[in-house]
């Protein structure tokens, strides 16, 4: 029995050593030594204090701000530790229920945008915590934050412009804009 149970245990010793301190350690000394921002969760600090990160979305709910896409996280919007869908089907009434109160709102906010509604501004997305929005969901709102912040929209549409972000690799993706650090340089160009 000690000749099976001994390479047995011995094994699992060596193993857990090996999967579980000396692997994570040495995948995240790597990454802290190449890709520093990125290992600490692309943070991004404004004055010395730390503001958000590029990674998680936000809530901002004052018109002079750009809104991002809502947050399927439970019970608090864009909770890190929540991250999940809503999982709800196209065809859920709950879920066109929230849609419809979502396009009201936006329609509430700026009533004379007679645009159509892009879809990421009334829908989540799947991690519930998206940073980005499309660049039509961005220039949906520059009339609403131009006025708001009393701006001429093309300084709005020059800005979401800047901090349009293309497509990863070149080819992977959409082209896209991140709203914590659309709304960071509105506030800074005041």
């Amino acid at each position: 029995m000690s000749n099976i149970l001994r390479p047995a245990l011995v094994s699992l010793v060596v193993l857990s050593a090996v999967t579980g301190l000396l692997y994570p350690l040495a995948v995240t000394g790597v990454g802290q030594a190449l890709f520093p921002h990125q290992a600490t969760g692309s943070l991004i600090e404004q004055g010395g204090k730390t503001v958000g990160s590029a990674l998680i979305g936000q809530s901002f709910s004052s018109p002079k701000y750009v809104w991002g896409r809502p947050s399927a996280t439970a019970p608090m919007a864009n909770n890190a530790g929540g991250s999940s869908g809503s999982n709800q089907g196209p065809l859920n009434p709950a879920l066109v229920d929230a849609v419809k109160g979502r396009v009201e709102a936006l329609r509430a906010a700026d009533p004379g945008n007679t645009q159509p509604v892009p879809a990421d501004l009334v829908t989540a997305s799947a991690s519930g915590l998206d940073p980005h929005i499309t660049i039509a969901a961005a220039r949906y709102q520059a009339r609403r934050v131009a006025r708001e912040r009393h701006l001429p929209v093309s300084e709005v549409l020059r800005l979401i412009d800047v901090h349009t972000e293309g497509r990863d690799l070149g080819l992977l993706g959409e082209p896209r804009v991140n709203v914590l650090q659309l709304n960071l340089a509105l506030d800074h160009n005041r």
